[in-house]
Parts: structure tokens; sequence; C-alpha cells
């Protein structure tokens, strides 16, 4: 029999009701959530034992967006989902994020949880739905997450806050704020804004928090009531005999590679005292793969926790910084000539190659989801090749990390391009990382917005970014500016902030322990606006503003707007109008549904040309205005003239400037090709127009007198 449980709250202006016991039912925890009419179902599974030699938690998120949820069907040829999607690639980011460190310490079984949206109203948006989803699933499984998760969204409108906001509100909201977390602290927040404050996003975090705190203590209750036993007799803990061994082997040693403020020769030698270490704690024969496993494991702890000291104690960072301190940088413009805007941007052992590339509507990147289809005129794509850490590694489509860090850079830039009506280009950025020590994402937003410069885009003002780190322990803590990547691996927060002196446009924040305070994310919002301010002064030094002129080689794209009512004549049957100009010209031509026409071409004789054919075909001609056209064709009874490229009226044989009546048109002695002005009579509801020439002589001599 069925048996289902249910649990409800409000949450913003909005119920949420969580379900389980009727659907999934052979899954460790399964979870659907309900909210309006947008349904997201979540199931949480694990292995039953881990495998040998595992010292990690091998987590696999996936969130899916099923296409029959809105009533509509996938496009394209194969009529099912297939591989994820950009937006269920960030999704599923967001739900691991949070979950991750909430996971009792030592478990290493296989852990998979799958969200699925199996409804949408288009009102509720379903990603933050599909965070508490997952937690619930977990929660009430017998699977050993700590502590229950929520999740909201913030928007502002005005200058009110908003919790859960809809779809449609989010159109004009300043704020887009995911946070995370469990009943009394932030686990991770992802946010992008319209140049926030520091005090404007701490007030946006709280309110959130709130929300949050009164969902996990909810779920923490649905817990207690239906909650499995959590299973933890998998879990493994390292033999203290290890630790003291690798400790009394590794520990001096390690300090002091700790101080070598080289990347490379410092990793090598690390290298060098970890293969000692293995070398002299695993016997020959009979090691098992858990045996080496649990001394590598460690070695990583004491390297963290030595590394935590020297930050803690000496106030000194492994590469000889201030904790304040941000690493040199150097920016070069224009380093690629073949392209429409490029930058090298290095800081310390980080650096990108940025490229802007600008183009026409055709240029867009075309995406699906269940609000439908679209088109984004901007978009960031980020590279991480493996020789950019020195090493021999994967290449094809991007992973999720790499996805991720280019929507971060993406979202950031965002807010300072230019409107479309001002500047009708479709902008590409690349960020090409050619080294990487921490912070690539940050080095991809000033290395972006350096490669918009020097492309011409007339940006509204520039942004830097810099990574925040952060090491807690007990009552001490220590925030550090722009983290290596060591920092950011062993430390306990990656805090990424993007903006200029006056605010914010992006953040994102991953907390790997509870504790973070108030206090404590107000200082390094703080801190990082001292660093992003001294990165954005070094970038203005190397770049003052954005080029007055563009590449040569870049597109050249102007726009027209004509009346809706008018696109089908310029489109033509089938498309066969906008073909033969695209055709004659050589230009590419685009138009939307309100009627704005744009056109792109490297030569100005061919974007002329395109731009009088569409106004003579979208023209209308006006009643009394005078009009100069060549002469199309004779008839007897009078001339063709064309007033507009493609649009002919009759100047009819009384109408023509002669003394007295014409008998005979030979008489007026025209030839076709000739140009002649000619004033409209009038427009018959069939389109066709009268003209005269005898009108635009009568009405100069009124002129002259």
């Amino acid at each position: 029999m069925l048996h289902r449980e249910t649990i409800s709250l409000k949450v913003g202006k909005r119920t949420l009701k969580f379900e389980t016991g009727k659907i999934a039912r052979q899954t460790n925890g399964a979870v659907m959530l309900h909210c309006d009419d947008t349904v997201v179902f979540s199931s949480a599974c694990a292995s039953a034992t881990a495998g040998e030699g595992i010292d990690f938690l091998p987590l696999r998120v996936d969130y899916q967006e099923k296409y029959s949820a809105a009533g509509r069907t996938a496009g394209g040829f194969i009529k099912r989902e297939g591989r994820p999607t950009e937006r269920e690639i960030l999704t599923s980011r967001l739900i691991d994020r949070p979950l991750r460190p909430m996971f009792e310490e030592g478990y290493h079984n296989e852990v998979q949880v799958l969200a699925y949206v199996f409804s949408y109203d288009g009102i509720v948006i379903p990603d933050v739905l599909a965070i508490c989803a997952a937690s619930a699933a977990l929660v009430i499984s017998d699977i050993p997450l700590v502590k229950p998760i929520g999740a909201v969204r913030m928007g502002m409108i005005g200058n009110e806050f908003i919790v859960n906001p809809t779809v449609e509100e989010m159109k004009t909201s300043r704020l887009d704020l995911v946070l995370a977390g469990t009943e009394d602290a932030i686990l991770m927040i992802e946010g992008f804004c319209d140049f926030l404050t520091e005090e404007e996003v701490l007030s946006a975090i709280e309110t959130g928090q709130a929300a949050i705190s009164a969902i996990c203590k909810h779920l923490a209750q649905w817990r207690e009531k239906i909650g499995k036993p959590k299973k933890l007799d998998t879990l493994h803990q390292i033999p203290h005999a290890i630790n003291q061994a690798v400790k009394a082997s590794a520990s001096s040693l390690i300090e002091a590679a700790l101080r070598i403020s080289s990347k490379q020769e410092r990793e090598k030698t690390l290298a060098e005292i970890q293969a000692t270490v293995l070398k002299n704690l695993i016997p020959q024969e009979g090691a098992t793969k858990q045996l080496q496993a649990d001394v590598l494991l460690s070695y990583k702890n004491l390297q963290s926790s030595l590394m935590r000291k020297m930050v803690l104690e000496e106030r000194r960072r492994i590469d000889g910084r201030g904790l304040k301190d941000v690493r040199p940088i150097d920016i070069e413009q224009s380093i690629l000539p073949r392209t429409h805007g490029s930058s090298l941007f290095t800081r310390g052992e980080t650096q990108t190659i940025a490229v802007c590339t600008l183009g026409g509507e055709s240029s867009a990147q075309r995406f699906e989801d269940l609000n439908g289809d679209g088109f984004a005129r901007f978009y960031l794509q980020y590279f991480f090749p493996p020789f950019s850490v020195g090493e021999v590694g994967r290449m094809g489509s991007p992973g999720r990390r790499e996805i991720g860090h280019g929507k971060l850079a993406e979202r950031a830039l965002a807010a300072i391009l230019p409107r479309q009506e001002d500047f009708p280009y479709v902008i590409r950025i690349e960020s090409n990382i050619t080294e990487s020590n921490g912070s690539s994402s940050m080095a991809s937003v000033c290395g972006g917005c350096l490669a918009l410069m020097d492309a011409g885009v007339p940006i509204k003002r520039p942004v830097a970014g810099i990574a925040m780190g952060l090491v807690l322990e007990d009552n001490s803590h220590a925030i550090l500016s722009d983290i290596l990547g060591a920092e950011d691996a062993l430390g306990d927060m990656d805090f990424k902030i993007t903006g200029d002196e006056q605010g914010i446009t992006a953040f994102q924040m991953d907390i790997k322990v509870e504790g973070i305070t108030h206090g404590i994310m107000k200082s390094a919002l703080a801190q990082a606006k001292e660093g992003r301010v001294h990165i954005l002064q070094k970038m203005l030094a190397a770049c003052p503003r954005s080029k007055e002129e563009m590449s040569s080689y870049a597109p050249r794209i102007e726009t027209m707007q004509v009346k809706p009512s008018k696109i089908g004549i310029v489109i033509g049957p089938g498309g066969k109008q906008i073909r033969a100009i695209i055709e004659e010209t050589g230009a590419q031509i685009d138009i939307n549904d309100s009627g704005l026409i744009s056109i792109a071409s490297a030569s100005v004789e061919a974007m002329n040309r395109a731009k009088q054919i569409i106004h003579g075909l979208t023209a209308e001609a006006e009643i009394g205005k005078i009009y100069s056209g060549p002469i199309t064709s004779i008839m007897p009874f009078g001339y063709f003239v064309e007033i507009f490229p493609g649009k002919e009226g009759l100047c009819h044989i009384s109408e023509i400037a002669y003394e007295g009546r014409l008998q005979d048109i030979r008489d007026a002695k025209f030839r076709e090709g000739d140009l002649i002005e000619v004033k409209v009579l009038d427009v018959d509801d069939r389109g066709k127009i009268k003209l005269s020439q005898r009108a635009v002589l009568e009405t100069h001599r009124h002129s002259h007198r």
C-alpha cells in the first residue's frame, strides 16, 4: 500500500509542499516538491559499500528539465532530452556545491542525486526548488547528511527584497541571488546584480538566510518523524598511527616547502616529499589500496594544517605575500592583430588571452529551455586546456567547471554592456586560460573587460574581479585576497566578487565549513573592494577607455526600423525577397518581430545598397511630397517613375509638364532612365500611386513668388 507523507511551509509569497512515500519507493530517499503548478522531483541513492582506496565522496548530481513539463517537445530531429543544456549543468552545480560539505566525514560510498522538473507553470523558477528537493531526499534517507540544506532566490525590485521572485518579477529585478545553507549558516552564494553596494548585498543575504532557516527547521522535523536511521557503519577514519607516522616523517619538510614562492618549484618539492612518505610508510609487499589512500589523505591533511597554521600565526602566505596583497599584474592590449579585440591579462601565475568577436544576428547563441527558444546576444566561453597547469589531460567538450566559470564571468560583464539600440552587435568573448594558479575566472572578467574595450565596445564602465579566501580555526580567522590554487583547495572559502569602486556586478561563494559570521562576510566584502579597485587601476592604466574606432576586420552593422506590418514584404514569400537582397549586396540581414532590421557588412557600398532596397520596399509614398526618380518605362498614356527602389507610380500624360496638353507621349522627348521630379497626387486603396510632373513646376513657381 502507498503511504504518502507530506510537509508544507510558506516561503516568500508561496507554499512549498514536500511529499514522499508515493513515488520511487526503491530509492534511499525520494521527494516530490510542489510550488503552485511547478513540481520538482529528486531522488537520492547510495552504494552499499565504499570502493577500496577511495578517500573522497564520489557524489554525482544531475538536474534535468523535462520539456513535457511545459507542454513542449525538444527541438531538433531526436525528440527526447539528450546531453544536458548549459542551464541544467549550472543548476546541477548549484545543487552539488552546498550539499557536498554536509556529508559525514569519512563517508566514501558512491552517491547519486537526480532532480527532474516534471511540471512547470512558467511562473515559479524551479532551480532553487531542486536544491530543496535534493536536500529533502537525502534528509529522509539513510545516507548520512549531517544537516538539512535549504535554498532560496532573492530578487530586488525598487528597494524591496523579494524571496523566490517569479519569472516575470525577475525581468525587472536588479538582483539575481541564489543562497543555500543550513539553519545557522550560509554555505553557497551565487549572484548577479546591477552595481549593488556591499551593504545591499549583505542585507539580501540576511533576508534570504531567514527563509533558509525556516526550510531547514521544517526538514529537520520531517526527518525526526519519518527519516530512516543514518547508515554510519561504512564511515572510514584514518588510523591514528598513520597520522602520527606521516606527521613525524614529513612535518618539517612540508613546512619548508610551503615557503617556496614559485608554484612549480613548490609543487615539485611537495611531490618529492609525498613520494618519500609513501616509500617509507607503505611496505613493498602486501600493501592495500586503502593503506595508500589513507597515507595520501593524511599527507594532504597535514599540508593543509601547516599552511593554515602559517597563515593564522605568522599572517604569511605560501608565496610570501601578506593577507591583502594582490599578485603582480601585467597587461598587454591588441596582441592578436586579426581579431576584433584582444588582451593578455596576467596576474601572478594566472593568465588569460581574452578575445572579443563582434558579429551580426546570425552570430547569436541559440538556446532552448522550458520558457521556449531564444538567442543570446552576448556570451562568454571559458577554455581551460591542461597545459595551463603543466599537465597532460583530456580535450573535448567543456566540463562543468568550464561552463560554470564561463557563466560567472559572462554575467559579471553583462551589466556593463551597451544597449542593443546603441550598439547592435552580437558579442562573443573567449577566455583562453594559458596559465592557472587560482582565480582564473576572475582573470577572465578582467581580460574580458579589456578585450571589450580593445574592440571598441562602448561599455558603461569597466569592472574587475577578485577571489577571496578564508582560513577559520575556532575563534581565529584570516581573510586572503587574490587566492592561489592551493589556498582555494586547502582553505575554507572561495569568494569571488566582481565590480568597480561603486558597486558589485557578480559574486560567488562556496564555504566548506559552518561558522562564517555576518562580521566575517562584511570584512571579506570590504577587503575584496580594496583588491578589485587596485586591479581596476592597473587595468585603466593599460587601457583608460574603449577604442573610438573598431578594428578594420570587424563587420559594420546598422539598424533600420520598419513597421511590423512591413516585415512580410522584406522577407517575401518563403524568404525569397530577403535572400535576393543578400545575394545582390552580400550583406548579412536579420529582422526581428518588432521590425528592427540589422544589416552587417564590411562594405559601405553593400550596406548602403541594402538599406536603399529595404527602404524602397517598406517606404510609403506621402501625398503632396515631391520625389526624384528615374523613368522606368514609357507608355502611350504616361511614364512610370521609380520614386523608391522597387516602388513605381504613374505620371499620366495629362500631368507631364508641357505647354498645353500632350497629344503624343513622344513629344515630351524623355527617355527611359531620365531622372525627373514628380509630386504624389494620390495613393489608392490598392497602393497605386498617382504622380504629377506639372504639379512640381507649379509648386516651384509659387515658392519663387
